[in-house]
């Protein structure tokens, strides 16, 4: 069964004085299930897991975890480069009743589609918790090429894949490999609802972080017959979109949220504030969709 059907968010992780800022993070959360989102992906890319410690990712996933309190899915990021560390991170997560474990690809020392396989299998053998793949080349340097897809999602623990790579043909061909019981959802904004219309089951989205209730309606739209009014959802927030990718993620996601009074304007190094053109369409767009 999949893990969640609809819009699931990767959602930032909000830091106030150098430290995971809690209570923001606590309203963010009922904010996001108040808004319709169907899930919560913590500690991911957009969540900055790459500069928390794994004191703070974990006590970050339980908080989550505790505060939604079963209202939806929660599923929570562990992937590393270190298989042995992906593990021991599954493997506490596991601990704190997580629905679901997004494991992206080994970043930095690039392994082939054979180690990708090995990696994969490994952890997926080492919890029983269900595990969603992440393919995001851009980041990683390391893509999950369709025959690896399908070769790693016959393992019972490994149910879906969040498909990064803005290759829309690779995203088809993934489509056409893999079972109905494997769910595929976008993890880019811009391309919701092709995906949908390749038999995709939802996003893993940045922009639902300050559109939750418009990113859930689309995708619930497309499921539910009415394409015309997903697609119209999908080209009014393009340049909004856009505009949240104007600097790397999660940076514009990060300002625009402040700017909407929701978190302190506050990143970890090597990330740090968009610079002011930057800002001025980020303010632009934000106002031109509503949101100012």
């Amino acid at each position: 069964m999949a893990l969640f059907t609809g819009a699931g968010v990767a959602i930032i992780t909000p830091f106030k004085n150098g430290k995971v800022d809690f209570p923001r993070l606590g309203q963010l959360i009922d904010w996001q299930i108040s808004q319709g989102i169907d899930a919560i992906i913590v500690c991911g890319t957009t969540g900055e897991a790459s500069t928390l410690n794994d004191k703070e990712h974990i006590e970050t996933v339980k908080f989550a975890v505790e505060r939604v309190k079963g209202r939806v899915p929660v599923i929570g990021g562990a992937g590393s480069n270190d298989t042995a560390h992906a593990i021991f991170m599954a493997n506490e997560l596991e601990q704190l009743k997580i629905d679901g474990l997004l494991m992206v690809t080994p970043y930095y020392n690039k392994c082939t589609q054979k180690g990708l396989i090995k990696h994969y299998t490994t952890i997926a053998d080492s919890v029983n918790t269900p595990i969603i793949l992440y393919s995001v080349a851009g980041r990683t340097g390391v893509n999950i090429s369709p025959s690896t897809v399908f070769e790693l999602s016959v393992h019972p623990n490994i149910v879906g894949i969040k498909e990064a790579s803005g290759n829309i043909s690779q995203v088809v061909e993934i489509a056409k490999c893999i079972s109905d019981d494997f769910s595929l959802y976008s993890g880019n904004d811009d391309m919701i609802v092709p995906v949908l219309s390749v038999g995709g089951l939802g996003v893993i989205s940045t922009v639902a972080n300050i559109v939750p209730n418009d990113t859930h309606l689309m995708v619930r739209k497309y499921l539910d017959g009415d394409t015309k009014g997903a697609t119209r959802l999908q080209l009014e927030m393009k340049h909004l979109i856009d505009a949240m990718f104007i600097e790397v993620n999660p940076i514009p996601i990060k300002a625009a949220l402040n700017l909407m009074g929701m978190i302190e304007a506050e990143y970890r190094l090597p990330l740090c504030p968009p610079d002011e053109k930057s800002m001025e369409i980020i303010r632009k767009e934000m106002q031109n969709y509503g949101l100012l």
